[in-house]
């Protein structure tokens, strides 16, 4: 299975990244194979409006079934529950550590957006 990780860099130690749809990219980790892989998101920095869904799409490309990032608005939230890639959120750490977060259970699965639209 696949679960990407909002990050700030390609880097398992790099921070994860607060923002979903802003994020600077995506870390997607494969648990059959224990590989990674950097997918960037720089489009959508500075994008005026879309970048949840934009981000939504990357990610489900991927092929992930989970997403885990500090925050996610509702549209955000809609495609990516619409992708049925259900969505853990974190509070900082490393990617690394919000992929152990995950293993063990950690994290709950949120119910929806945390933040309003273009915050």
């Amino acid at each position: 299975m696949k679960i990407a990780i909002s990050c700030q860099g390609p880097n398992l130690s790099d921070s994860v990244d607060p923002r979903f749809g802003r994020a600077k990219g995506f870390c997607v980790l494969d648990t059959d194979t224990n590989s990674h892989e950097y997918v960037d998101n720089t489009q959508n920095l500075e994008a005026p409006q879309g970048a949840g869904i934009q981000a939504a799409q990357n990610v489900a490309a991927t092929g992930a079934k989970s997403i885990i990032t500090g925050h996610v608005g509702p549209k955000a939230f809609t495609a990516l529950d619409k992708g049925k890639i259900k969505v853990y959120l974190i509070e900082g750490g490393t990617v690394e550590e919000a992929f152990a977060a995950y293993k063990g259970g950690k994290l709950e699965e949120a119910s929806g957006a945390d933040k309003p639209g273009h915050w």
